[in-house]
């Protein structure tokens, strides 16, 4: 308790006396600038006596503007002798190509004012102003970077996650903190799994947005600076300002922009799609198979089962647990879900355990570990004492293929179908300082326990003779300069500006300490938010060293900018409520919209504490409509799978009957995400109307692909629900009724637990699979045929795509095909790589009759055609 009071004593200290130094210094002058058609570079030298608020003022900067396209200006800022840590290229590469527009050409303009400097960006076709740093020095010091922005009152802003606080950021004397944390239930206010240092602003219908490449932690404050304006300051604990500015002008064109910068989404193979079941605790493989059963004679499909860290020996990764997961059983599992069309999935840790002899011994023998002053760097985890893989290493990527294809090997391991990464933020249970005693007491406090034996069995029909449960005799067990990274001579344990909202955390206790170096030169203090990204990459590039035709399939707690690339993402430790089951929506907004990780869930009906049925009949529903959909639970709650309650039963299997008949409309628009990213799968209201001030406020309504509108009950226990249709032509998706009032407020009464309101917007056209309801897997669902539902506009008229490939190959042969409709007259045509002799059978054409007429079309899908009804 004393030692982290006097942890305190300093921040407290410099927090009241380096406010006064701030507003106290000089910022920089502007010399030497050259300007060529596309760039402009110039010096920046500090313009006075340095003020060394929350560390020494760096002298020489350099300044780089470059209008790298017309919607896009990069504006970096650096210390001339390049010192200073930059995020690696290696994770993030920075956009390819030359600078391809020019000063006069671009959509943003870019201004400055020589002494002290400061610059101001705008959008070319309104007049705009989009940034201003004007009335605020800059800071550039070796702990401590400051840049300051105004903005119009009361802002319209979104992104800057990871976070559970509202979706339309808070704008008055708010803090939103960046420092991956592994935080269970969510709280707001604080830093959770991931990092993501880009906003979105919305200003009278046109959409702009900011991308800070830093993957420092920081502070990004919101306050209100005057009566008429707001102000957006950055405070970084290091880094360069490496800044991208988005044009815009529509939310959907700044995404596409976004994706320019960090990449564009990885393309997820189609039986990821199908609903996942996982719960922390199933105690044995007898217990992970009963639950494929129980869902089979519940007839709720099951596409995924997944394990969580019970499978492992003691919990260490790359083990197995002897009795309760036997390899062979495993084995025998893997083989029934897949000659069965189904999938398995287990979690994979990224610590070590220094008590798993091979695995710590190859890591040893590849020189891969992080090492601290001479030895290894050790923490605790769940197995007891484990040391991490430096990411950085040149020979980690080849240690951890090599764990990945021996481990899952599908002969003589486990043949699993994906991965799912945890505690990768990265996660220490033993705090700061963990050496010595305190480290052994640390392993100690959290020892590995294996679970209670259950006592007795049902057994398991349909599964091998052989595949049943053990008596409870055989489950028991014994107990057992210039380089970019990073300016020397730093205070990395106690930096003297401390971050706002971290938590208990600040930046020791959260993980592998600030001042571990990793290879290359680099220190955690500077790469800790990039520890997953580490991971990541190594886990996806390790999966293709398996199986180099197959879209790898990861989930990862904790990201960074860039990660979509390679990953999806679930939202972690949440809770068995209602407002996390509210929370869930626009946090999906989030990732798939604005952080281009589009494939994201979150645990259906909460993951910590117990569910309810009620709640979990919403939420089963709900879920239905994530791009990720899975039911997870903690080892603590109550078990909650949907067959366990009657009423669930019944929601789960309308659910999933719907959300396969729409399969291949969502998958078609992922697809279209991945090309350019464009954000077609989970969009808010105002990415579709951004001139409807309406929709900037809406944060429990989504479109699920670009033409459905989602709007889920918000209120606990409640059977009515009101939602707002911006004015356009919707038509009820159940019915098929167009809804006769539009721009307004809509309420709907007696919406039972078996509904959600769900319409589609005029002018689309979707392609549904038939017999949903009939199948049992994804594999099954894509033998069947289509039909079309057409919703015109007011002019009769409606568009829509379908994509078809092999649904899992990275390099599948694919068809691509446009659908027009024109008061009868329906077209289909495009690309036909992909043979299949799949038809179109019918199409129900919505309008203004109470029953939708339906035509027959009975055409194929490897050619185009024309029908007219």
């Amino acid at each position: 308790m004393l030692r982290n009071f006097l942890y305190l004593l300093p921040l407290l200290g410099a927090a009241v006396v380096a406010q006064d130094v701030r507003d106290s210094c000089p910022g920089y002058a502007v010399s030497n600038v050259q300007q060529s058609e596309g760039t402009i570079t110039a010096d920046l030298t500090l313009a006075g006596t340095a003020c060394n608020a929350y560390g020494t003022d760096i002298q020489n900067l350099q300044l780089l503007v470059e209008y790298q396209t017309d919607s896009r200006l990069h504006v970096k800022i650096y210390d001339t002798d390049e010192q200073v840590y930059q995020i690696p290229t290696s994770v993030l590469p920075p956009p390819s190509g030359q600078t391809t527009s020019s000063a006069n050409q671009s959509d943003l303009i870019f201004t400055y004012i020589e002494n002290p400097f400061a610059f101001v960006v705008q959008r070319r076709s309104d007049g705009e102003t989009l940034f201003n740093t004007s009335g605020t020095s800059l800071i550039f010091e070796s702990q401590y970077v400051r840049l300051q922005t105004s903005l119009p009152l009361n802002p319209y802003l979104y992104g800057l996650g990871e976070d559970s606080d509202s979706f339309r950021l808070e704008v008055a004397n708010y803090t939103r903190t960046l420092w991956n944390s592994g935080v269970a239930y969510l709280p707001p206010h604080v830093a959770l799994y991931g990092s993501h240092p880009i906003y979105f602003e919305m200003r009278n219908g046109r959409a702009h947005g900011v991308f800070l490449s830093n993957s420092n932690g920081m502070d990004v404050k919101i306050t209100q600076a005057s009566e008429d304006a707001s102000s957006l300051e950055y405070n970084l604990l290091g880094g360069v300002l490496d800044l991208y500015f988005l044009a815009g002008p529509a939310p959907a064109d700044v995404s596409r922009q976004y994706a320019g910068v960090v990449g564009t989404p990885a393309q997820q193979s189609y039986w990821t799609y199908g609903f996942h079941q996982c719960k922390y605790g199933y105690q044995d493989i007898m217990w992970t198979a009963e639950v494929v059963y129980n869902y089979s004679q519940a007839g709720i499909p099951l596409e995924t089962m997944w394990n969580d860290i019970d499978y492992m020996d003691l919990r260490r990764t790359w083990t197995v647990d002897p009795d309760r997961f036997p390899l062979e059983k495993m084995q025998e599992f893997v083989t029934y879900l897949h000659d069965h069309d189904q999938h398995y999935i287990v979690m994979v840790d990224p610590p070590i355990s220094v008590n798993d002899s091979a695995s710590y011994t190859a890591a040893q023998d590849a020189g891969v570990l992080i090492n601290y002053n001479g030895s290894e760097f050790q923490a605790v985890m769940w197995p007891g004492i484990v040391t991490f893989i430096d990411w950085f290493h040149p020979n980690a990527q080849s240690f951890w293929s090599g764990q990945i294809a021996s481990f899952f090997d599908p002969s003589s391991g486990i043949d699993v179908d994906g991965i799912w990464i945890d505690m990768n933020d990265p996660a220490d249970f033993c705090g700061f300082p963990c050496t010595g005693s305190t480290l052994t007491d640390g392993a100690q406090s959290n020892p590995p326990q294996p679970p209670a034996v259950r006592s007795s069995w049902d057994p398991l029909p349909g599964f091998p003779v052989d595949f049943q449960p053990p008596t409870p005799q055989k489950l028991k067990r014994d107990s057992s300069t210039g380089n970019m990274t990073g300016l020397p001579g730093r205070s990395l344990l106690y930096p003297p500006y401390g971050l706002a909202n971290s938590g208990s955390y600040q930046l020791l206790g959260a993980g592998i300490w600030p001042d571990v170096p990793h290879s290359g030169g680099y220190v955690e203090y500077d790469t800790h938010n990039l520890f997953a990204s580490g991971m990541i990459a190594k886990t996806r590039q390790g999966l293709l060293d398996r199986n180099s035709n197959n879209r790898p399939f990861i989930i990862s707690r904790s990201t960074f900018a860039g990660d979509g690339r390679k990953a999806g993402h679930w939202t972690g430790d949440n809770m068995s409520s209602w407002a996390h089951y509210l929370l869930s929506i626009y946090q999906h907004m989030e990732f798939a919209s604005i952080f281009q990780i589009p494939t994201v869930g979150s645990d259906v009906c909460g993951f910590n504490d117990d569910t309810n049925e009620s709640l979990c009949a919403r939420w089963a529903m709900l879920g239905a409509w994530y791009p990720f959909y899975r039911n997870h639970a903690d080892s603590a709650a109550a078990p909650q799978e949907f067959y366990l309650w009657p009423l669930v039963t019944e929601v789960a299997k309308k659910a999933i009957a719907t959300r396969f008949q729409l399969m291949d409309y969502f998958y078609t628009s992922f697809y279209q995400q991945t090309l350019d990213g464009s954000p077609t799968t989970i969009t808010p209201l105002f990415f579709h109307y951004p001139d409807d001030p309406n929709t900037l406020e809406i944060s429990y309504q989504f479109f699920y692909g670009p033409s459905i509108l989602v709007s889920p009950v918000t209120v606990e226990n409640a059977t009515d629900v009101t939602f707002y249709l911006p004015e356009d032509v919707f038509y009820d998706f159940w019915t098929g009724e167009q809804m006769p009032d539009t721009g307004m407020d809509i309420y709907y009464d007696n919406v039972t637990y078996m509904d959600i309101p769900v319409h589609i917007r005029g002018g689309s056209i979707l392609p549904l699979r038939l017999n949903a309801g009939q199948v049992n897997t994804t594999t099954q669902l894509r033998e069947q045929d289509f039909e079309l539902v057409i919703a015109p506009d007011n002019s009769g008229k409606a568009t829509g795509s379908l994509y078809l490939d092999d649904g899992i190959s990275i390099n599948s042969t694919s068809s691509f095909m446009q659908m027009t409709y024109d008061n009868g007259h329906l077209v289909l045509n495009g690309t036909f790589g992909y043979q299949t002799n799949l038809t179109i059978q019918s199409a129900t054409v919505y309008g203004t009759n109470s029953t939708p007429p339906i035509y027959p079309v009975n055409k194929p899908l490897n050619s185009g055609w024309t029908v007219r009804f």
